[in-house]
């Protein structure tokens, strides 16, 4: 498992000489925060290794494990740590809390297969002590089934689980019963929404499943509960800091004796040591920190920042603020309106023969060489479209990188359009032939090949379009990279190697841009897009290390995706948007047809991409309104990450 990326911590809370106690005051559940998922993970793995050479009793350890994707890096890690001789699990069982049902050992989409292929098959486990709960047992022999398993997992040393965004552990739906015990449960239609990826729909996915109850789980000696990423983050501020409520499961937790939460930065991003670390304790009040402790109070005393009193200050825990800089309340409010105000500009690429001392772009160079990173094939038009189509206009050297080929990502009704719009046209007929790969797909495996080059060729046609509609040449400017990494032909994608790595290399070398944009999602530490952005840094920094002249003058600005936005304290440059300009990237957007009027992604949200898109910079122009800035119609904000 290599090093994820993070954004860098610009004050907070002052941890050198401070009791825990004062620290996690607000916690429910003593948690731990790390940088990075790995730098958590090399924690857990650490703690286990540590309690099974620890463990000297003639009965094997008992270690329980989660299931999903928030293990993969944990699994990556003890592998590693066996490889290396610092663990045996030779007097290691190992339980896993859950499976679908029914379904086959065997099948992809089980987690008796994936915790085998990602880590059991891996170590010198011995076979008689692995316990992965059957997804194939006959429906009248499971009570007795679920009853001896639940037998054996009882007083587990060592039980390290995940959980879901809505506090599920393991299949215990929110609702489910504190005293609960193994057992068969319906899954909750969003629960198969969420699962729907690996089943090539919902309509395909389990009703069912097997799981460890909430019972079985209190029953270990000692749970670590890890959460990774910032679509974690609100579950992890209910699980940790509000009441117990059998509505979020995991927050039963709290009533363990020997419990931890370990998570990294994004997911801890709603906890108060984070979030208002100015009411747990001392601070290190940094410019940044000072303008998120006001942007802050502006939200709870609901008053534009120039409109802030003593009073306020003094009444919501902000006197140290004011103490430790030294300055008048009203000149903390005019210094963070104007750092805020400095951040918006119409020339993302820098207005030429302009003064720039306040802009947050450089006047020169100019005209600029910049490169658009797109994990996806919309997802710049979708993230950044109305910043991507200034650029352009205002006369930079703009170039667009597609990183994969999204192919997986497009119907197979989709598919027979295209080709039967060929029929018609006249330039071949090849329907039946394609219906008939389409028809040879099987449940669980990669879909064919030829299936998926003709998808990305879809893919790649709309993106040259979207290109096209604000004046880019598609033939130079726009580069489908096609990554390695994700061409498996299924949702689950392969490791990021070098070969990924050249491929970006070799482009970056080419352009040698002034300002590269990557996609800055921190939510799934093994999804795509930040894969993607990962690869991009690391073939910058070995680029940097080179020696390359050029990535003096390059400066990194991270966008975000459809869901998620900065939070206005982050923001280092906001792009506002006029209504003709909103229009022009909502066409943009549409040219992507195979991703419209459909549902775009499992999840609460059914609204398409370009809906999610308005509403998110819309609505980053109304807090901006708010805090007393301009009214604009809408605003596309950038993190700069200096490399």
């Amino acid at each position: 498992m290599e090093k994820k990326f993070s954004l860098p911590q610009d004050g907070g809370l002052v941890m050198s000489g401070i009791p825990k106690d004062i620290i996690h005051r607000y916690e429910k559940i003593p948690t731990s925060i790390y940088e990075t998922e790995y730098d958590g993970v090399k924690y857990i793995v650490d703690v286990i290794v540590k309690a099974i050479n620890a463990h000297k009793a003639t009965h094997p350890f008992a270690l329980g494990l989660t299931t999903g994707r928030t293990p993969l890096g944990l699994y990556q890690e003890l592998v590693a740590s066996y490889k290396q001789g610092k663990v045996s699990f030779k007097n290691v069982q190992v339980f896993s809390i859950d499976e679908f049902y029914p379904i086959g050992a065997g099948e992809m989409q089980s987690r008796n297969y994936r915790i085998h292929e990602d880590f059991l098959n891996h170590i010198d486990i011995e076979p008689d002590n692995v316990h992965i709960i059957n997804g194939n047992v006959p429906l009248e022999e499971l009570p007795a089934y679920c009853a001896e398993y639940d037998r054996m997992a009882r007083n587990i040393d060592l039980m390290v689980i995940g959980m879901g965004v809505q506090g599920q552990i393991g299949f215990n739906e929110p609702g489910s019963y504190v005293k609960s015990t193994t057992r068969m449960v319906q899954l909750t239609y969003e629960s198969r929404k969420t699962q729907a990826g690996i089943f090539n729909g919902v309509e395909n996915t389990p009703k069912l499943a097997i799981t460890m109850g909430l019972n079985t789980v209190m029953s270990a000696k000692r749970i670590i509960l890890m959460a990774w990423g910032e679509d974690k983050a609100n579950v992890v501020k209910k699980v940790v800091e509000e009441d117990a409520t059998r509505l979020i499961p995991a927050s039963t937790l709290q009533n363990h004796p020997a419990i931890e939460a370990v998570v990294d930065d994004p997911a801890a991003d709603n906890l108060t040591v984070r979030k208002a670390p100015w009411l747990v304790g001392p601070c290190d009040w940094t410019p940044r920190l000072v303008r998120k402790a006001v942007v802050w109070l502006c939200g709870v005393v609901q008053k534009p920042i120039l409109k802030l009193t003593y009073k306020d200050y003094i009444e919501h825990s902000l006197g140290d603020l004011l103490d430790s800089v030294a300055m008048t309340y009203a000149d903390v409010n005019i210094k963070v309106f104007n750092d805020l105000q400095h951040t918006i500009t119409g020339w993302p690429g820098g207005k030429p023969n302009a003064d720039d001392s306040t802009r947050p772009v450089p006047s020169s160079p100019y005209p600029k060489r910049v490169v658009v990173f797109s994990p996806h094939p919309d997802d710049d038009v979708i993230s950044m479209g109305g910043t991507f189509i200034r650029l352009a206009e205002q006369g930079h050297d703009v170039h667009v990188a597609y990183e994969t080929s999204g192919n997986v990502a497009v119907h197979d009704d989709v598919v027979v359009q295209h080709m039967d719009t060929a029929r018609e046209l006249g330039f071949g007929d090849r329907v039946d032939e394609v219906c008939q790969i389409i028809a040879s797909k099987k449940k669980g495996e990669p879909e064919p090949r030829a299936l998926l080059d003709i998808k990305g060729a879809i893919r790649r046609a709309e993106a040259r379009a979207a290109v096209r509609s604000f004046g880019l040449n598609a033939d130079t400017n726009a580069h489908f990279l096609n990554l390695p990494f994700y061409e498996t032909g299924g949702i689950k994608k392969g490791q990021r190697t070098d070969k990924d790595i050249e491929i970006i290399t070799k482009l970056l070398q080419e352009v040698k841009p002034h300002q590269v944009y990557l996609a800055g999602d921190l939510a799934d530490p093994h999804g795509t897009h930040r894969v993607c952005t990962e690869a991009v840094l690391e073939a910058l920094y070995r680029l940097k290390d080179a020696g390359e002249e050029w990535i003096k003058e390059c400066v990194v600005w991270l966008y975000r995706g459809a869901w998620m936005e900065w939070d206005i304290d982050m923001v280092d440059m906001a792009v506002p948007l006029s209504p003709d300009e909103l229009i022009k990237k909502r066409h943009a957007i549409y040219r992507h047809l195979s991703q419209k009027d459909i549902v775009p992604f499992p999840g609460d949200d059914s609204r398409e991409f370009w809906q999610r898109a308005e509403e998110r910079t819309q609505n980053t122009a109304r807090l901006y309104d708010l805090l007393g800035m301009a009214e604009y119609q809408a605003i596309e904000v950038f993190v700069k990450m200096n490399l």
